[in-house]
């Protein structure tokens, strides 16, 4: 059961209560699930009783146990709990994580983007798109053009690249895009020409939409590659997803969700105890979470107008498919044969470089096959 799939069936059990009059409030457009606030409290949680509670009259953890009794027994649900004033609590069967990993794949470009077509697909942003990069990031200088009419100062590098930015997030976030999905062309700022000239186009985007809006732009010397520098995390992992599966033709397998086990003997294990376990687990959950919320970020940074959002989502995916991949390989070692737990951490790995490739693309910053 995917996230997704989690809210609908709260929904259903909402609409039900409802219908058989155990509740009489208004059905709510949608429920909003999301990773607990702290391990050992299920997968996901939701506190859609005490959204209802006011409405029906009732204390919170009395309408969630109406809910909670729906909704033992659901496909894909292993247990539901009610916690603290009336929260919901939800732990998911064990193919959860397999069935999400096959959903970011199936969708491929189109996941987390809920506007017709799909982001990668580069019907925002205009024209100038590319594989890679997706919709173009900026038009071209040209010494002819002006500042933009209108009265006030000329927009900044950072109002030019945050607000073309919004529009693909408002619109992957199922908002409407500007202008019928077309970026209004803007003449580049001076200031964004400079810093192009300095970083390269990834870097100065980067360093234009990582700070949140009350914060400042801190511009580096100049782009470092190497794993300190968050935009090139971000790069490097989605380019590493991308090499496994290419490594892992060559040694003749491909990838299928599902159990991803384990570290196995001799594999690294990182921080935690002796054996590993509970660090692997840990990871583990992290990855899958961040895969999964993902749409959510997405909305987000929509609603509050934040592209900050996204960055720092894709940063912390970035370190969990790293702490995770160093624990848990995906490719066979030394004499080992390939095997179902390969093609399935190899699946997770192809998901995980999805996501960060659709975020990248979503900011107009390229998602290279190799780096």
């Amino acid at each position: 059961m995917t996230p997704a799939e989690l809210s609908r069936t709260v929904l259903r059990s909402v609409r039900g209560a409802v219908e058989e009059q155990e509740l009489s409030v208004p059905v709510p457009a949608r429920i909003v699930v999301q990773p607990p606030p702290r391990p050992g409290c299920g997968d996901y949680a939701s506190n859609v009783a005490l959204q209802l509670a006011r409405q029906a009259g009732r204390p919170a953890r009395e309408v969630a146990e109406i809910l909670r009794k729906r909704l033992i027994g659901s496909s894909g649900i292993t247990r539901v709990e009610i916690a603290g004033p009336g929260f919901l609590n939800f732990t998911l069967g064990d193919g959860a994580q397999a069935a999400l990993v096959r959903e970011v794949l199936a969708q491929g470009a189109r996941y987390g983007d809920r506007s017709a077509r799909g982001v990668g697909a580069g019907d925002v942003a205009g024209p100038g798109s590319s594989p890679d990069r997706g919709p173009a990031p900026a038009p071209a200088p040209d010494p002819d053009r002006g500042p933009a009419p209108g009265p006030g100062p000329a927009p900044s590098a950072r109002d030019v690249v945050v607000a073309e930015v919004l529009a693909r997030i408002q619109a992957a976030a199922g908002g409407a895009a500007v202008d019928g999905g077309q970026v209004a062309p803007v003449a580049t700022p001076p200031d964004l020409t400079a810093l192009i000239a300095r970083l390269g186009v990834d870097e100065a985007r980067w360093v234009l939409l990582r700070p949140a809006a009350q914060d400042p732009v801190r511009v580096p010397e100049r782009p470092v590659q190497r794993e300190s520098n968050p935009r090139f995390r971000v790069q490097y992992a989605a380019a590493r997803a991308r090499a496994l599966g290419r490594y892992a033709q060559e040694l003749g397998f491909g990838s299928e969700p599902g159990d991803v086990g384990a570290p196995a003997r001799g594999e690294a294990v990182g921080e935690g105890p002796s054996d590993g376990s509970v660090s692997a687990a840990q990871n583990l959950q992290t990855f899958h979470t961040l895969l999964a919320t993902y749409p959510s970020a997405i909305e987000t940074a929509a609603r509050l107008r934040a592209p900050d959002r996204v960055v720092r989502h894709l940063e912390a995916t970035a370190d969990a498919f790293f702490r995770w991949h160093d624990v848990c390989p995906p490719l066979p070692v030394g004499e080992q044969k390939p095997l179902a737990v390969h093609r399935a951490r190899l699946a997770l790995a192809e998901a995980g470089g999805t996501v960060l490739a659709n975020g990248l693309r979503l900011l107009g910053i390229s998602a290279p096959e190799h780096l």
